[in-house]
């Protein structure tokens, strides 16, 4: 469960699942209250070896909580389309496409605009999971932008250390402005004395979305940053963490299939 996007009344009922005390906090206080309790509970863990377990208990139950959230969207957006205005089916039905299958096309688009961000907030969530696990001082991180106005500020994924994490599931941006705006963003995170590194899970597939990669990697390379993608970047966080993400991953995928 990613707590800081939690608003303050959930946050709250949250803490009293955890017999935290509520009464004149804030909403970092309540983050911080959180956090402390998970660094216990992971410590206590891993003097007893049981951290491995703690760890895949909680990716399943983020995994639980997406998978169920994702379905509600699903099905209310489902809902939601069949009071759309379809007049648009005259362009579909000019180009060759039934009403049938237009409406098939529209369904799909809208599911899979869902499961492409709850796919990467999911991935990169578990992803922090597995380096708070492994670090529990380190976290997400803001800090000012000191080389522009725009953005005000920069947020790291992970603070590990001294090393400035971003987490991608995949980028699969064709915007060449991106470059421009990432390469602000690690001159402004090596300026603070980290060393900016990113970590994407899956390349992107077309010609243009590769060749931003392809630079954005010189870009953190040339910075004295690193660059991870595609078995590289599973690899990276095993290395670091010593918590086999993906294995994990498929268990939860094997457990469903057996069940």
């Amino acid at each position: 469960m990613k707590i800081e996007s939690l608003k303050k009344n959930e946050l709250i009922e949250y803490c009293k699942t955890l017999n935290i005390k509520t009464e004149k906090k804030n909403k970092n206080d309540l983050i911080e209250k959180v956090n402390l309790y998970r660094r216990e509970k992971i410590n206590e863990a891993i003097v007893y070896g049981a951290d491995t377990d703690l760890l895949k208990l909680e990716i399943q139950k983020v995994a639980d909580e997406y998978a169920s959230n994702l379905i509600k969207k699903i099905e209310l957006r489902k809902v939601e389309m069949q009071s759309d205005d379809n007049s648009h089916y005259l362009i579909y039905q000019v180009l060759g496409i039934s009403s049938t299958e237009g409406s098939l096309i529209d369904e799909y688009q809208n599911t899979g605009r869902f499961l492409y961000k709850y796919a990467g907030s999911f991935l990169e969530e578990v992803a922090s999971l597995c380096l708070f696990f492994a670090n529990s001082s380190g976290a997400k991180t803001t800090i000012p932008n000191t080389l522009g106005s725009r953005p005000k500020t920069f947020e790291i994924d992970f603070l590990n250390g001294n090393d400035a994490i971003e987490l991608k599931w995949r980028d699969a941006t064709t915007d060449g402005d991106h470059i421009t705006k990432e390469h602000t963003r690690v001159q402004v995170i090596k300026n603070y004395g980290y060393t900016p590194i990113r970590i994407m899970f899956y390349s992107p597939q077309r010609e243009q979305a590769i060749k931003i990669q392809e630079t954005l990697k010189t870009l953190y390379n040339g910075i004295g940053g690193e660059y991870y993608s595609d078995i590289e970047a599973w690899d990276y966080l095993k290395k670091i963490t010593s918590y086999d993400l993906k294995s994990i991953l498929e268990e939860i995928v094997q457990s469903r299939t057996d069940g």
